[in-house]
């Protein structure tokens, strides 16, 4: 099984050397890896046994620094950014050529998140490039909360496991992308649809 501790270092060092590592964040654990190493993220697919065509998420600290993995930003993906990042809300943007076909399922867009987890955004702050995440659990299995639930199903295939204690929501995250520079909800998460419109004023589409 997984080792299971509190050392960002260490987690961080892991990372850098194209490791997976699961990471608590506000909706469920994550299942993370280098987003720049090819390597590392058909790992990804292979611990979880995830399809080949479900793309995976980046996680960063902040907008700015996914500016080099996404061409265009609309105004309100900013706004949503402003309100809910950190937070549990995944936009979607069409990537640049920097971001790896394996990371996108070979579609064209990414989806990008910024935690609302004090250890992971530290995580973060030490790293130089996006972490790709999924939910830290085998593919049709309930997404873990905790730690513990992370070793019980993927343990025995990574490296380490940043225990950052219960995450807050237990579900996963809204997704928004945006078509015409309008934004749609692709999927139903912790942060309501009632929320999404009173923030940007608008109706939005399905």
């Amino acid at each position: 099984m997984a080792k299971i501790g509190t050392d960002i270092l260490h987690a961080a060092a892991l990372l850098k050397a194209g490791k997976l590592v699961a990471i608590p964040t506000d909706t469920v654990y994550g299942l993370a890896g280098h987003a720049q190493k090819t390597e590392t993220l058909q790992e990804i697919f292979l611990v979880k046994k995830r399809p080949q065509d479900k793309p995976l998420i980046a996680q960063v600290n902040h907008l700015e620094k996914a500016t080099g993995f996404v061409k265009n930003i609309p105004n309100h993906a900013r706004t949503l950014a402003e309100k809910y990042w950190p937070g549990a809300l995944t936009l979607i943007f069409e990537a640049t050529q920097e971001v790896s076909p394996v990371m996108l399922s070979n579609g064209k867009t990414m989806g990008l998140r910024v935690p609302d987890h004090d250890m992971t955004l530290e995580l973060l702050k030490q790293l130089d490039f996006p972490l790709a995440v999924t939910s830290a659990n085998l593919s049709g299995h309930p997404s873990p909360t905790t730690a513990e639930e992370v070793n019980e199903q993927i343990g025995d295939r990574i490296a380490y496991i940043l225990d950052g204690g219960p995450s807050v929501h237990g579900q996963e995250s809204t997704i928004v992308g945006f078509e015409n520079k309008m934004p749609v909800i692709l999927r139903k998460g912790a942060i309501s649809e009632e929320d999404i419109l009173a923030t940007l004023n608008l109706k939005l589409s399905h």
